[in-house]
């Protein structure tokens, strides 16, 4: 744990003195400090700040910061956070040669079914999805999760649980390079939004067809898609592998905070960070 630690504060040091002003002296913890020990949090301790703090203090020497301040600062670097784990999404594509990608969404309840009419984070019909994976309906977010061929997420997109695959894509709007090709499965597929993204970003999305598609795949089309999405799927269960049973928190914004903090440490743990 010792040598991830170092590993994570270099970089995001390094990366917040690259890009931003410096914090004011009279803060408790700097930005790096606090962001370390959100990843910890999320990489070592299921999500649970509280016990990440007590790991920076009594092994590293952290100045003690109360629960409501931590999470209070946490929460106005939030952005900071996006931006960070873009830009290092953003290096690994330059670093993708072969160009091929892979999206696919999960989804992740906020609670019970019995309980949705006691839950305090979100409310409405809007939160109620449909898992087809898992054959039964949730209450709670989605996750689109854009990753390499080789299951290195670069982008992320969180919403509402009922808004279909398709819709999400399109609300990431996802950045590759010219000559990418991005497979997904049948719930992707839009003819009109693959054209013109082939003709203007020059980008192919390969997304399964159904058994009625006006326009169905070759088999070796087919074959590639599936053989691509066999990775997807297994970065997907290394990710809520790191969940714990039931993730806490207060609002809507710090739940999908604790969801960015997942993807991005799955992200450092498989760079060897």
């Amino acid at each position: 744990m010792t040598e991830q630690t170092v590993a994570m504060y270099c970089f995001i040091d390094d990366f917040l003195r690259l890009t931003r002003p410096q914090a004011p002296h009279r803060r408790h913890l700097s930005d790096a400090e606090l962001l370390t020990t959100a990843l910890l949090g999320a990489r070592f301790f299921g999500g649970n700040l509280a016990a990440a703090r007590r790991y920076m203090q009594q092994h590293w020497g952290m100045k003690a910061l109360d629960k409501s301040g931590f999470t209070r600062q946490l929460h106005r670097l939030h952005d900071t956070l996006k931006a960070l784990f873009l830009a290092l999404g953003q290096h690994l594509k330059y670093l993708n040669t072969q160009a091929r990608y892979v999206i696919d969404s999960f989804p992740v309840a906020v609670c019970d079914n019995v309980r949705i009419g006691r839950s305090r984070l979100v409310h409405g019909a809007a939160y109620r999805g449909y898992s087809a994976s898992k054959r039964r309906y949730f209450f709670g977010f989605k996750v689109q999760l854009l990753m390499t061929h080789d299951g290195l997420p670069v982008e992320l997109y969180i919403h509402a649980g009922s808004e279909a695959d398709i819709t999400g894509l399109k609300a990431l709007g996802p950045q590759l390079p010219a000559g990418s090709v991005l497979y997904a499965d049948a719930a992707y597929t839009d003819y009109e939004w693959e054209d013109a993204w082939r003709e203007v970003e020059h980008v192919d999305l390969q997304a399964d067809r159904r058994a009625n598609s006006k326009r169905p795949r070759e088999p070796w089309e087919t074959f590639l898609i599936h053989h691509f999405r066999k990775g997807v799927e297994t970065t997907i269960s290394q990710i809520t592998e790191r969940f714990p049973k039931s993730i806490h928190a207060v609002t809507a914004q710090g739940f999908a905070l604790k969801l960015l903090l997942f993807v991005f440490t799955h992200t450092l743990a498989e760079l060897g960070a």
